[in-house]
Order: C-alpha cells, then sequence, then structure tokens
C-alpha cells in the first residue's frame, strides 16, 4: 500500500477543484437558519449527502447526556419589528441573524424603550449585525444593524416572534471512510451557526469535500467525519459512542478554514500526541505564517474532546481562531470573507496530516525502564565524550517516544530527524528485541480507568 493517501494532490493548485466544490456547497448552504436542533441542521446535512453517504442520527429531546440533556427543538417561522405604519425595520426574512437564536415567541405592542432591553447592536460597527443566541434560558430578542436602532423614532413597535420550542430531536450526521484497520482518525464540524460563512459553512464544506475525496482511496485507517452542532453536539456523540472512543487514535476539530488568516493549529489537552507532532509540523511547512497554539478549555469542540474524563488526542485546525477576527459572529462573515485560496490551502493542510498519520508507523518499547544499553547490542558508538551521530540520535529519540502512541512521522516532526533516518534506526531496534510495531489505538484515561478496575 503507497504510503501517498492522495498522490493527484502535491501543491495548493491541486486542491483548486476541490477548493471550488467547496464554495459551491458554502453558497448552498450559507442562506439557511441554522440552529442546534431543528430544520436547518436537517437541510444542511442533506446538502452535505450530495457530496458524501451520512448516517443521520436523531436524539430525543430530554435524553441525559454526561451533565446536560438533549434541548427542546426549536422552530422558526417568522419574526420581525413593524412600526406603526405596519412597515417592518427588522426583518428575519431579510436576514436570519435579525432573531436572537432559540428565542421563545412573542406578539406584543410595546414602545421602543419598553423594546430596547431586547435589542442587540454593535455600536463600533454600525452597519453589521451581531449574532446572539439564548439556547437554555427562555429569553428572545432581535439583532440589528446599529444605525437602524439609532434611525428608529419613539413610538408603539409590533413585535412578533412566530416561533416554537417543542420535544423534538437533536440531530447529527456521520460519514465513514472504512480502512485495513479499526483504529479510527475522527474529524469533527459545527453544524449549527445560521448565515456565518467562515463560522462554519467553511468548516462544513471542506470536511465534506475531504471526506468524499477519501472515500475514494484505500486508506489503512478507518476515518469517522462527525457533523453535529456546537458543544452540545459533541457532548451528545460522546455520550453515545463511550464504548467506541478506544478506536480513536487521532482526531482534529475543524472550521473557521475559509478566511485570509495563517492556518492555526491547537493542540490537544496532551499537547505530545501524535496529532500534535504531525499537524504542527504540517501547518509550518505549508504555511511560513502558520501558528500553533497550547491547548485551552475555551474553543470550538476540541473542549469536549479533551475534556478530563475523555482525554482524546484531538487537536483543532482553523485559519483566523473564534472571536479573533473582526467578522466574527457578525452579518459581516459573509460570502465576501471566503477566500477560494483559502480553502485550497486548507485542504492541502488537512490532505498532508491524513498521510502522514495513516502511514505512521507506531512502536512500543520492549524494555521501557530507563535507556536501555545499546552499545552491548552494537548499536551505540565504543568510544564516548562526543555527541550522538544522527542514527544514534534516532534510535535515542524512538526509545524515548516509543509508548506505543507515537511513530516515526510526528517523531520526525518533534525531532526534525527525517523519516528516512528514523525508519532504518526502527528496524535496528525491531532488530534487536528493543521495540515493536503496534496499532496505537488511543485509549482514553477514563477508560484505562474503567478497564483496570475490571481486572482487580
Amino acid at each position: 500500500m503507497s504510503d501517498v493517501l492522495f498522490p493527484s494532490i502535491e501543491s495548493i493548485d491541486d486542491c483548486a477543484p476541490l477548493a471550488e466544490r467547496a464554495m459551491q456547497l458554502i453558497r448552498d448552504i450559507f442562506p439557511i437558519c441554522r440552529s442546534i436542533t431543528g430544520a436547518g441542521v436537517r437541510e444542511t446535512l442533506a446538502h452535505v449527502a450530495r457530496h458524501v453517504p451520512l448516517q443521520c442520527s436523531e436524539v430525543p429531546s430530554g435524553t441525559p447526556v454526561f451533565d446536560w440533556e438533549v434541548p427542546r427543538e426549536w422552530i422558526i417561522r417568522d419574526a420581525f419589528i413593524a412600526d406603526s405604519q405596519g412597515r417592518r425595520v427588522v426583518d428575519f426574512r431579510q436576514h436570519n441573524l435579525h432573531v436572537v437564536g432559540y428565542s421563545i415567541p412573542v406578539r406584543a405592542r410595546m414602545s421602543l424603550a419598553e423594546l430596547r432591553p431586547h435589542l442587540h447592536t454593535l455600536p463600533e460597527r454600525p452597519e453589521w449585525i451581531p449574532y446572539r443566541t439564548s439556547y437554555y434560558r427562555d429569553s428572545w430578542g432581535f439583532c440589528l444593524a446599529h444605525r437602524v436602532l439609532q434611525a428608529l423614532p419613539e413610538g408603539m413597535y409590533e413585535v412578533v416572534i412566530d416561533s416554537e420550542l417543542r420535544a423534538g430531536s437533536l440531530t447529527y450526521a456521520e460519514a465513514y471512510v472504512s480502512g485495513t484497520s479499526e483504529s479510527e482518525f475522527l474529524i469533527h464540524t459545527h453544524v449549527c451557526h445560521p448565515s456565518l460563512c467562515n463560522d462554519n459553512a467553511s468548516g462544513i464544506a471542506v470536511v465534506a469535500v475531504l471526506a468524499a475525496e477519501l472515500a475514494k482511496q484505500r486508506p489503512q485507517l478507518s476515518y469517522r467525519f462527525v457533523f453535529a452542532p456546537g458543544t452540545i453536539g459533541s457532548i451528545t456523540w460522546l455520550a453515545r459512542n463511550q464504548h467506541q472512543l478506544t478506536r480513536i487514535r487521532a482526531g482534529l476539530i475543524v472550521g473557521l478554514v475559509g478566511d485570509a488568516a495563517p492556518l492555526t493549529y491547537k493542540r490537544s489537552r496532551r499537547g505530545n500526541a501524535e496529532i500534535d507532532h504531525i499537524a504542527a509540523a504540517v501547518v509550518r511547512e505549508i504555511d511560513a505564517n502558520a501558528r500553533v497554539r497550547e491547548f485551552s478549555p475555551y474553543g470550538y469542540d476540541e473542549r469536549q474532546y479533551c475534556s478530563p474524563g475523555i482525554d482524546l488526542p484531538v487537536g483543532r485546525l482553523t485559519r483566523s481562531p473564534n472571536d479573533e477576527y473582526a467578522e466574527y459572529h457578525t452579518s459581516a462573515d459573509n460570502l465576501d470573507l471566503i477566500r477560494p485560496h483559502a480553502l485550497a490551502e486548507s485542504l492541502l493542510a488537512l490532505t498532508r496530516v491524513i498521510e502522514r498519520v495513516d502511514s505512521n508507523r507506531l512502536f512500543r518499547s520492549l524494555n521501557p525502564h530507563c535507556e536501555p544499553r545499546l552499545g552491548k547490542r552494537g548499536l551505540f558508538r565504543t568510544v564516548g565524550g562526543g555527541g550522538p551521530a544522527q542514527s544514534e540520535e534516532a534510535m535515542l529519540w524512538l526509545l524515548n517516544q516509543a509508548d506505543g502512541s507515537h511513530g516515526l512521522n510526528d517523531v520526525s516532526a518533534a525531532s526534525g530527524i527525517p523519516v528516512s533516518v528514523l525508519t532504518e534506526a526502527a528496524a535496528a531496534l525491531t532488530a534487536a528485541g528493543l521495540l515493536e510495531e503496534t496499532s496505537g489505538r488511543s485509549l482514553p484515561r477514563a477508560c484505562v480507568t474503567s478497564e483496570v478496575a475490571a481486572k482487580t
């Protein structure tokens, strides 16, 4: 089997056709009003399913998922504020950001003074509409350009939010690409934001196109692509899939991948996992301005996959991180913000990370208690005092990292030693009985604890 999973992709230019497919999907799904539940998510997933087959799951409202429960389903039909002449001065039909997500139903007449506490604007960006939500507290509101608010005269207004919160379900979907191994690479993207392009129509589209392209290949690992609402979606998926978390060898959260900012990789909670070494090396190779961030418990769904009781080796790939570009969560996050070259570069980064993890041979030390004596096995120089040769340094790196979850590609990324040199060193150490190759399934610590408890 070739180590190159995507033989036709060697440069950003090779990703241009994929980027155009992603761009078209972004155009298709941008107008859809999405939230953490409801018809918008299902409509979006129907568009994704035209690119790659999906298995959709519906989880009923009220289902316990760890410390949370699946919320009521939100249905929104219309929302507006009309002046005394009946003219809609704020209209959900013109832009779906105009209503606060998960607003309860309202039908009332009120003065501008009564209405103001329910109005959200951005005074520093008077032409933009903010994006606001109220998922877990019954409330209501409207978002509008500050310029529009300033122009509203005193008087009475008709206020209507034609919405409904009822027992329904939360929807998520998976695409699965089977490999020769049951060990899995997980890629997750959030599907809950309404008409926001970079966040996260770009992530949905890039992941859909990537899944479709990977399905044409013959990978070693198996690949699971999860399309789910932010936070509650990943929590729900994890709660329903605890039995198979031990299969996940590596993972990425993908989103905000269409703007002009440099590639940004955020490490997993572990910080030195296989995915951390490889993804950091890849983004730096592709983009001289790429950024590598340490883990923090703020961001997107990496927070859930990297929570202490789960602790999976899952990092995050974005361009602009959340909250770090002016257009974030505003109406200015539109089609004009997306750069086809950025989509292509993001796809190139993802294909290279996948290729390197997929071909990464992992090893476990058979003599892990302190450094084994290499000289007596003829693997180290007989005269000391100088620095090690590269071949000797390669053996030291391999032995130190050989915990069953690190392999040649990520040791190369961490050490700077070429994979070819590490391959020769691994062969010598294996022949000497000091290393063995392993499948590299990544046991979450919670699972380790339960397995140990079961044996005692």
